[in-house]
């Protein structure tokens, strides 16, 4: 992979720093890498054991065996997921992940879920810059369907967050959050 290994360009995207030059080409090569395995996930039955070894290809890393997840899935990068145990990603979800996104132990993703780690510059003569910030989400966390959550948010350890929602801020941990921008509903009993 180019000059950079895996390792500097996951240390390089936690930086935050514009992503350029060099970098855009590392972009490049994993989302042509992450396009053929996504290609194999979605479009060929797998056993879930087959599917465990797919995504640990897919995002450089070893994944549980007690992983699941139900295709289709789609990400630009792959290689800066990192998933715990127990974790389950249901269909169509998308992660766009060169940021990095860390997924604690016991989560439930539903349906079509958005995670976007970055995000371009407001400025129109620079728009093309690209900004990197991960998206962290606890343990036992419950994502509804069709949510979408930013650039650079934390999801606190027991959350839910509501079907349809837009995460813009971090979420602390035991609360419901709902809506567009996504708010605090309520804590969760314990």
């Amino acid at each position: 992979m180019s000059n950079i290994d895996l390792d500097e360009f996951r240390e390089f995207m936690a930086s935050g720093k514009v992503v350029e030059g060099e970098m855009l080409k590392i972009f490049n090569i994993l989302s042509q890498e992450a396009i053929k395995i996504t290609m194999e996930i979605n479009n060929k039955y797998h056993t879930p054991e087959e599917i465990v070894d797919l995504f640990s290809e897919l995002t450089g890393r070893k994944v549980d065996k007690t992983f699941r997840l139900f295709p289709p899935f789609y990400t630009d990068c792959g290689k800066n997921i990192t998933v715990g145990k127990n974790v389950f990603i249901n269909a169509c979800c998308k992660f766009q992940d060169q940021g990095g996104i860390t997924i604690g132990n016991g989560v439930l993703i539903g349906h079509n879920v958005t995670l976007a780690t970055l995000n371009h510059d407001e400025r129109p003569e620079h728009r093309q810059n690209i900004y990197p910030k991960p998206i962290k989400i606890g343990y036992n966390v419950w994502i509804g369907s069709n949510a979408t959550i930013l650039q650079g948010v934390t999801i606190g350890d027991g959350a839910i967050i509501g079907a349809n929602a837009v995460v813009t801020r971090d979420v602390p941990k035991n609360t419901i959050v709902a809506g567009i921008p996504a708010r605090v509903i309520r804590k969760i009993k314990e």
